[in-house]
């Protein structure tokens, strides 16, 4: 290679390093109005892909974990835990001065079967589950005292017609679980802010079961800081006006509301929900754009952002958090869910790791954005 060649290609790649240092991020676009956030793996924060890494660490002002505090990761038997990979992830976002959540806590599903079994397999007393709740949450929560903003604290407690799901929670403590939960973690550290978390918080009848159980937990005397809306949203649902309504319902009752876990997918889907249970038969029908996206289908999407993301920023009085769920289309869990294989375009950057058209259109809303 010729020495001129070896300077042009220098040359170039320092200028683009400078370009992309001089873009205006998410982060810094919604400054004082929230948080912007996105959910990362254990390799990334590990630098398996040092782009991947730079680029969450440059372009996000909060993070929280996809898998690594769940029950069954974190703590996969009784009395043994794994702490490598969450001690990893609020290392970094600490280097990197990003607000950190753990999530989550409490969950019927990604949980060991031995936490509501005793020797023989049967379902424990309410007093033994009681205990093993409080064992973990104090055990979790206190390890990261001071390091964690915020915990979601109890995830998808309700169905969507507002009836509490039938878990081995329920099952065995009823719905007070949830305000053991709560009760727990305050006491393993008074300082963090707490949240519930459900998807499908747009449903009316999840909403309002929502609501209600934030009123009776403060009735009880628990602390509550926030609702968080997973926000695994569709082309043609939830509507605006579903949204905007949660938001003023969980307004009203006093919380803030944090968008947890936000994708758009822009793929068909016979299922409205995230329950990771759900699973359909894999057809072409249900995956039309493997080669490219048409650029008609491309503008829809685009809008659908632009309008969910300026909903987000009328009401940044109590949005506290916005938190996109996943890096990059390459490693979206909707390229598998709920059809196994498929291939989705959710999320802010493509599958080369680059800013979508569309992020720039958010900095430029964010920063004109007046109410």
């Amino acid at each position: 290679m010729k020495i001129e060649h070896i300077i042009a290609v220098t040359a170039l790649v320092l200028l683009t390093s400078l370009q992309t240092k001089a873009q205006k991020t998410l982060a810094e676009a919604t400054k004082g109005k929230f948080l912007f956030g996105v959910a990362v793996n254990p390799q990334q924060v590990n630098g398996v892909n040092p782009v991947e890494t730079e680029l969450i660490a440059k372009e996000f002002s909060a993070i929280v974990p996809e898998n690594c505090m769940k029950p069954q990761p974190i703590h996969p038997e009784e009395n043994r835990y794994n702490w490598d990979d969450a001690d990893k992830f609020v290392a970094f976002g600490e280097k990197n001065k990003q607000a950190v959540t753990g999530h989550c806590l409490m969950w019927h599903s990604q949980i060991g079967r031995w936490f509501f079994v005793d020797a023989e397999g049967k379902d424990v007393s309410p007093e033994v589950l009681k205990e093993r709740m409080h064992q973990h949450i104090s055990t979790v929560v206190g390890r990261y005292k001071g390091r964690i903003k915020g915990w979601d604290v109890v995830n998808e407690a309700f169905e969507d017609n507002g009836t509490y799901r039938n878990s081995k929670f329920y099952q065995i403590l009823g719905k007070d679980f949830i305000k053991y939960a709560f009760q727990f973690a305050h006491e393993a550290d008074p300082d963090a802010e707490l949240y519930y978390n459900d998807y499908n918080v747009e449903t009316p009848a999840k909403c309002d079961a929502i609501v209600e159980l934030v009123k009776e937990l403060k009735a009880a005397g628990c602390r509550i800081d926030a609702v968080g809306s997973q926000a695994h949203m569709h082309m043609n649902s939830p509507t605006l006006e579903a949204a905007e309504a949660s938001f003023k319902k969980l307004k009203d009752a006093g919380v803030h509301i944090l968008i947890t876990e936000w994708d758009i997918s822009i793929l068909p889907s016979p299922y409205d929900g995230a329950n990771i249970a759900a699973n359909f038969k894999y057809s072409k029908e249900m995956d039309p754009y493997r080669e490219a996206i048409p650029d008609s289908i491309q503008q829809k999407w685009n809008k659908r952002m632009l309008d969910m993301f300026g909903l987000f920023l009328k009401y940044d009085d109590v949005v506290d958090r916005v938190t996109v769920w996943g890096l990059s289309d390459n490693t979206t869990w909707l390229n598998n869910f709920p059809i196994r294989g498929r291939k989705d375009y959710p999320v802010l950057f493509d599958r080369n790791n680059q800013r979508k058209p569309v992020v720039d259109e958010m900095i430029k809303m964010a920063k004109k954005y007046k109410k």
